[in-house]
């Protein structure tokens, strides 16, 4: 497995009057190679899990194991953890700092201690992988589209050769290409280099079609941990912790309602359109 998660608690003001829970008593495995989407309501506790997934934060109590070690464990190795586990803000193109594109990118293996070539190596390839070709080598990180930078950022990540990806939404701000293409990106780092996704996102309809296995968090808890499809059969309990269900979901149930003989765990536009021409065919 890639990541353990036992009994992990996180209090903010411990012993103060304003002590209060960001998260309680979460457990969660993450197996080698999993594509899973993490979704709640702003202060579910979903962002201050994924910093803990790679030491930014500490929890109060439970352990974390990465690859069967306890990263709490006295003498390990923090900066080797966020090596392997990379952690992609918000808006991470706020990070941008460098004189050029290629040198913001070889930021990260350079700190790694490796040699000049292999930092060089790392980043064509990193950057490669999100789309980016040799003409934006030395541009400014400034000079680019907002969708242009943060793939820069993706590649800043990329380039430490993470066994595990975190992106806390990656998409946002973004417009509907730049939304798919980022995402169709990720999928295909998935799928080619078999890496270990936890994807942060807002958007249902991105969870049906992207992630394997999709963690509802509320209120510091985790409530749900199962496929998209059987999580979103759950649509009015989401609705009750602020979420929703893709959109197709509803039409699915509407249909139901009036007779019309459809699955009701289809949550993509694809799956619907086929089985309503299905039904049509009949």
């Amino acid at each position: 497995m890639a990541i353990k998660v036992e009994h992990l608690n996180h209090i903010y003001g411990e012993g103060t009057a304003f002590e209060q829970y960001a998260l309680k008593d979460v457990n969660v495995t993450i197996e080698d190679g999993q594509f899973v989407g993490l979704i709640g309501h702003t202060g579910s506790g979903k962002s201050t899990l994924i910093q803990h997934l790679n030491g930014l934060l500490r929890g109060s109590s439970g352990s974390i194991y990465y690859n069967g070690e306890n990263i709490y464990s006295e003498g390990y190795d923090m900066k080797s953890l966020r090596s392997k586990v990379g952690l992609v803000f918000q808006y991470p193109e706020h990070q941008l700092f460098e004189v050029d594109v290629f040198s913001d990118v070889c930021f990260g293996p350079k700190n790694l201690g490796l040699s000049k070539d292999e930092i060089e190596e790392r980043a064509k390839g990193a950057l490669e992988q999100v789309g980016l070709d040799e003409s934006f080598y030395r541009k400014s990180p400034f000079e680019l589209s907002g969708g242009q930078k943060r793939r820069v950022a993706i590649a800043g990540v990329l380039a430490m050769e993470p066994e595990v990806l975190i992106l806390d939404e990656p998409t946002a701000g973004l417009d509907p290409k730049g939304r798919d293409e980022i995402l169709d990106e990720i999928k295909a780092l998935h799928r080619e280099k078999k890496i270990t996704i936890i994807l942060v996102s807002h958007s249902m309809e991105d969870m049906a079609r992207y992630a394997d296995r999709l963690l509802v968090m509320n209120h510091g808890e985790k409530v749900f941990d199962d496929s998209p499809k059987n999580v979103f059969k759950h649509y009015k309990e989401l609705e009750k912790m602020g979420l929703a269900a893709p959109q197709i979901t509803y039409v699915v149930h509407e249909l139901r309602e009036h007779g019309v003989d459809i699955a009701d765990d289809l949550t993509t536009v694809e799956e619907a359109r086929d089985a309503i021409l299905k039904i049509l065919r009949r």
